[in-house]
């Protein structure tokens, strides 16, 4: 039988607002523990929250990215569970009447869009930091002791939420790449998952390929990296078919993934929605968004990341789209194109080159690396590589490193080759019997004898006609 996966997910987006959500207290990465707190987002007996305005906004403005109908009347409610980094013991959200609803998302693919229908995306307050000491891999499994920061607790906080759309362990890690890539352009979050401002729960269950049913799902947590995402639901869906096949059933429980090992470890049982009891929060009133701040918002809304893949790939083909476009640097590629250089070879310098450097693409004066990417196969590599990792330089200029030409002069170059090739006769002999993949050693091995300076355009020529 051929199985195939039924994926949904859900995100939690830390917003970058100035205070919190309900209080006053300032949100910010890295203070020291504990001292970002008042009575409010401690849970002090006769303490009110009061809605953080800004918030509200923009939530409202990432639902509009994401395609959903904005709410006119939008209702917090108290979802009940104790836990000790819920001081109330109840969280302020949103349950039947959030602000968006009813959105979806068109991922390009090689097989057209793929549409991911968005279920809802509501406001609440983040829940404080727990720490766990000891153990394994700091999971509260096994903790010696844990330790609570209430910094966190009450931070804007949006969760998404998917519908089970996603067929594919990489179609959800693509989809994860572009949503993030969308709020960090809005300026709501920062959405770092290494600093947990953007965290994502997948829920996964299988079924025979081509039914229509819904079989009984897990929920994975504790991911905190894209590619963790994607090997995690992997695992996953392999437990669950084994499961199946087996004669046996799935249990609906919630795993944690250990990246290191590739394992999941159970968790404990999912909740349901009556399991948290929700109901209005009596201490606060419904929101109603005016017809005219909606309309406010969706006029700044810039042109979306799905939109400029589609765009890109008329100039280049989808998974450098795609690469360009999920890095935040297709702005730089199509000023560097505009400049002059060949698109291909200024989508792959951008995509390679540049990051792999870590030169922040908003520093880099576009024309100055237009030089460099049409000079790339004349200028030695390691001057190459300098110009790249000196481009966020305020005062760059590509013109130091453009003087400095590659040896291209194949009498020059011959008789290194044929050294080369007079040192390495059992590489000579593996090559013509059809390994060729020692291209590159020779070429290496004649780029060090030139101290770099060899064009290895023309030494890859020079080396191939001799062993012709």
């Amino acid at each position: 039988m051929t199985w195939e996966p039924v994926i949904g997910l859900e995100i939690h987006v830390q917003l970058k607002t100035r205070t919190k959500m309900f209080c006053r207290c300032p949100v910010g990465f890295g203070a020291r523990e504990n001292t970002q707190t008042c009575p409010v987002c401690l849970a002090f007996p006769g303490a009110l929250p009061v809605i953080n305005r800004a918030a509200v906004e923009w939530t409202i403005l990432l639902g509009l990215a994401l395609g959903c109908d904005i709410a006119g009347h939008a209702v917090f409610s108290r979802k009940n569970y104790f836990y000790y980094d819920n001081p109330k013991g109840y969280q302020i959200s949103q349950y039947d009447l959030p602000f968006c609803t009813n959105g979806k998302v068109l991922v390009p693919s090689d097989a057209g869009e793929r549409e991911i229908g968005i279920v809802r995306a509501h406001l609440e307050e983040d829940a404080a930091k727990t720490v766990h000491v000891g153990g394994r891999a700091g999971r509260s499994q096994g903790a010696d002791y844990s330790l609570v920061d209430f910094n966190r607790g009450g931070t804007p906080l949006v969760e998404i939420v998917t519908a089970p759309d996603i067929r594919a362990a990489e179609d959800a890690k693509r989809f994860l790449q572009l949503l993030r890539q969308t709020i960090v352009e809005l300026g709501i979050s920062d959405a770092e998952m290494e600093k947990g401002t953007l965290r994502v729960d997948a829920n996964v269950s299988v079924r025979p390929a081509g039914s229509g049913e819904l079989r009984t799902r897990t929920e994975i947590k504790n991911m905190n990296s894209f590619n963790y995402i994607a090997r995690g639901i992997e695992a996953e869906v392999e437990r669950q078919i084994a499961a199946w096949e087996s004669g046996g059933a799935v249990q609906q429980e919630t795993f944690d993934f250990d990246a290191a090992s590739g394992t999941l470890s159970p968790r404990r049982a999912k909740e349901e929605a009556d399991d948290y009891r929700y109901f209005p929060e009596p201490d606060l009133v419904p929101v109603e968004p005016s017809s005219e701040l909606v309309e406010r918002l969706r006029s700044e809304l810039p042109e979306l990341p799905a939109e400029r893949i589609r765009r890109l790939e008329r100039e280049l083909d989808l998974e450098r789209a795609t690469v360009l476009v999920a890095g935040g640097l297709d702005r730089l590629w199509e000023e560097t194109f505009a400049a002059g250089a060949e698109k291909v070879a200024a989508a792959n310098v951008i995509a390679n080159n540049l990051v792999g450097a870590g030169v922040d693409p908003g520093s880099v004066p576009a024309a100055e690396l237009a030089k460099l990417v049409e000079a790339r196969d004349r200028i030695p590599r390691a001057a190459f590589d300098e110009a790249i990792a000196s481009l966020g330089d305020s005062d760059f200029s590509a013109d130091p490193y453009l003087a400095q030409e590659a040896v291209s002069d194949t009498a020059a170059l011959e008789p290194i080759v044929e050294a080369i090739l007079a040192a390495n006769p059992g590489q000579v002999t593996a090559f013509r019997n059809g390994k060729e993949g020692l291209l590159g050693f020779f070429v290496g091995q004649v780029m060090k004898e030139t101290q770099g300076k060899a064009n290895p355009r023309v030494v890859s020529e020079l080396v191939r006609s001799k062993l012709a």
